[in-house]
Formats: C-alpha cells, structure tokens, sequence
C-alpha cells in the first residue's frame, strides 16, 4: 500500500497532467495501491493518443499521394494520345501537317525542287518528358523532301533558302525519210534521207527562295545553260552522201521568278491546296537571236525561249499515312512577239513577222514517302500538251504567210531520292525518263539546297 497526500496542491499538480484515475485515488484511499498501475495506463493512453495523431497525419499525406497519382496518370494518357497523334503526323508527312495546323513551317510544294524546311524537333517534342529520351537523330522530322518542287513544303516565314543545282538532259532522234515513187513494195525510185540527231544539254542554276509569310514564299532562278548537238544526215541518190553538223551555244538562261500561296488550312483528311504562279522573261539568247549563215541556217544554238511566259497552276497535296499524294494542273502562256526581221541572204534571204511560239498545259500525279527521318523517295508521272505555235514567213513584210507546226505530246515518268545530310543540307536527285516520242530521253536534276 502506497500513501498518497491528497492536499490541495497535490490535487491540484494531478488535475493538471490529465490523470482521471490518479485523482480517483487521492479522492478514495482505496485506489492508493493501485496508483503505480494508474500512472503506467496514463503513460500508454499518452502513446496512444500520439501514434492515432501520426497515423491521422500519415493518412492526409497518403491521401495527397493518391491524389497526385492520379494526376500523373491523366498526363501519361495525355502525353501517349500527343505522341501517337504526332507519330502519324510523321508518317503523313510531319512537314506538311504539322507546319499548316500548328502554324509553323507551311506547304511547298516543291520540287521540282525541295526544301527540306520543316518542323523542327522542338516543336515535334512533347511539353514534358516521357520516360527516356530518344536518340536525337529518331526526334528529327520525317520529311518528304523528294517530291517536286511545285510539290512541297513552303518555306516558313522569316527563312531563307538557297538551292544550287546541277541538271543534265539529253535526246536523240532517228528519222528515215523517201522521196520519190514507189513502183512495187520494196522498189523506189527516188530520194532516201537518213537523219540522225544527238542532243545534249547541261545548266547549272543558283535559285532561293524566302517566306514572306506563313501562307506565301518567292522564288528567283538564274540558270547558265550549256547545249551541244550533233546532226547527221545521211542521203542516198545514187551514191550515199553524209553531212555532219555540229552546233553549240552556252551563256544566260531565262531566268525565273515566281510565287506560291496556300489557300487553306483543311481538316485532317482534306488536302491543302497551294497556288503557283512563274514569270519568265526572255533573259537568255533565243532561237531568233542567234547568228545566221546565208542560207538562214543557224550557227550556234539557243540558250533562251526568246518570248515572255507566265505560268499559272494549283496544286494539291494530301497527307495520308504514310505517304503524301500530290498533284498539279497548270496552263504556260507565251506571248507572242513581233520579230520582223531578215534571216540569209540574197535569193535565200526569208523574212519573220510575227511568231506565236503556242502555250501548253500540263499536270502530274504522284506520291513521296518517307523510309526513315532522313531518307525519302518519290514516284509519279507528268504530261504536257503543246498548242501549234504560228509563225508569219515570207519573202517581204508583205509576202506573209502563216505556218503552223505539230502540236507536241511530252509525257515523262519520274522518279525523285533525297538524302538529309544534316538539319540544314539536303541532297536532292530528280530522274525524269520520256515516255512519249516528242519527249526528251533522259533528264538528270542533282540539287543541294541549304537553309538558313
């Protein structure tokens, strides 16, 4: 038994801590005993209190916990809806998609040229990290930057490319031509003509092209042209008679100055719609210019038209996974000129009045697709159809007579391979084969553009 002083300050010292059972005992000396026991259920109920204090607070904080983990999930969602979103941006051509809707880059269309502008891989790349970071060559845009130049991106606002180029294009021609009588199949009587011509041409030209705007760019060519033909011609009387002509001409090209605009930002599956317009003033010499012998016969070759042209076309390009579908439809108007002038000499002399060279329409139809982030290749086929170009000859400016030549079919197949070497350079090759008998051969376009 233990005594407890139950004074008033001892009351008062136990009422203070809080101890219900303490001050039960020092009211009933019955309880006096037990007060060890009492003081140690005290001890334990304080421990009690502070761990339900802890664990009330540990509660709160997993509360908060849950909370932020359900925002992260939210985000994640988000972020792998914006990536797959982006991925098949990419495969339809990120630099058309992507450059309109987000109002970055924008179409050109281009290539005959291409211009390997686009996105960039900060404007491509999500606002918050995902996981690890991929390597930096795998965020670069996929861009189709092999597809004609009236069929690719625009060049953004503020940018400025230069695009060298080198193009190399050939042509031959075998014509057999009789002129006499034919007595029986296989017997004739008369004059038999073989023709056989080889042409050749190379120009390098230095073009640029600047966007004003984000729906508008211009452009400026300057082409050096270099031609060389081969002619000959073979005639047969009655011993075999063979002449060979060998011309050629180089200097200043016609130069180019155009300007395209895109009509409209369409929704996902609608295509954008670019417009084209070219001005060629007659800069290089033309076939007029030339030097004549005094047969009238030419004595180097044209490196120009000789005539003013303006071209207007639209096109059209569809981003559809994973490939972009482009096409053209354009009209050439030459205008025609008043040459009035005297070519030979003597009996041989011929005078020109007015020459309407013909206008020609034209449209193409094919697809770019890009393998991987820096390579891409495209396929299509382009057709040109050649009015009757008009010409007033005689024998004086009142002797003039109106000749007419053949309209022309040129349809060619073509083939474009480009190759990012880094963000600003790209490697550009354009093939084009002919496929009908008035188009050339063969053309060969090696182009680098740079941009700025």
């Amino acid at each position: 038994m233990i005594a407890l002083n139950c004074g008033p300050n001892s009351a008062r010292r136990l009422l203070m801590g809080g101890t219900a059972w303490v001050a039960l005992a020092c009211a009933n000396p019955a309880f006096a005993d037990d007060a060890a026991l009492l003081e140690r259920l005290s001890r334990l109920e304080a421990q009690v209190a502070a761990q339900a204090r802890q664990l009330a607070a540990q509660e709160v904080r997993l509360d908060d916990q849950e909370r932020m983990i359900e925002s992260q999930r939210l985000e994640a969602r988000s972020l792998h809806a914006e990536r797959d979103e982006m991925l098949a941006t990419i495969r339809a051509g990120a630099a058309v998609a992507l450059s309109q809707d987000l109002g970055g880059a924008e179409v050109k269309l281009a290539q005959n040229s291409q211009s390997g502008i686009g996105p960039t891989s900060e404007e491509l790349a999500p606002a918050r990290p995902v996981g690890d970071a991929p390597p930096k060559e795998v965020r670069q845009a996929r861009e189709v930057t092999a597809v004609p130049e009236f069929a690719s991106v625009l060049t953004p606002k503020g940018h400025l490319v230069v695009d060298p180029s080198v193009e190399y294009n050939r042509s031959s021609s075998n014509r057999l031509v009789f002129r006499g009588v034919e007595i029986v199949p296989g017997i004739n009587l008369g004059l038999l003509e073989a023709n056989d011509a080889d042409r050749d041409a190379a120009v390098a030209t230095i073009s640029g092209r600047y966007g004003l705007s984000r729906r508008v760019e211009v452009q400026a060519s300057v082409p050096y042209v270099y031609r060389h033909d081969r002619i000959t011609t073979v005639a047969t009387p009655n011993d075999s008679t063979s002449r060979k002509t060998v011309l050629d001409g180089q200097g200043l090209g016609d130069v180019e100055i155009a300007a395209r605009y895109q009509f409209n930002s369409p929704k996902p599956g609608l295509p954008f719609l670019v417009g084209n317009l070219r001005v060629k003033p007659p800069t290089g010499e033309g076939p007029y210019d030339v030097s004549y012998d005094e047969f009238g016969v030419a004595k180097e070759l044209a490196v120009g038209s000789g005539f003013w042209g303006v071209e207007a076309g639209v096109t059209a390009i569809l981003p559809t996974d994973p490939a972009v579908i482009f096409g053209s439809l354009s009209y050439l108007y030459n205008v025609p000129d008043d040459i009035n002038k005297f070519y030979g000499s003597g009996k041989n002399a011929v005078y020109v009045g007015r020459v309407d060279p013909g206008d020609s329409i034209s449209a193409s139809l094919g697809f770019g697709l890009a393998l991987n982030p820096r390579f891409s290749f495209s396929l299509g086929y382009a057709h040109a159809y050649y009015f009757r170009s008009n010409s007033q000859i005689g024998q004086g400016p009142n002797s003039l007579t109106r000749q007419p030549t053949e309209p022309l079919q040129v349809g060619t197949l073509n083939m474009g391979l480009s190759y990012r070497l880094t963000n600003r350079i790209t490697v550009n090759n354009n093939f084009q084969f002919g496929v009908t008998s008035d188009a050339p051969d063969m053309r060969v376009v090696m182009r680098v553009p740079y941009s700025f």
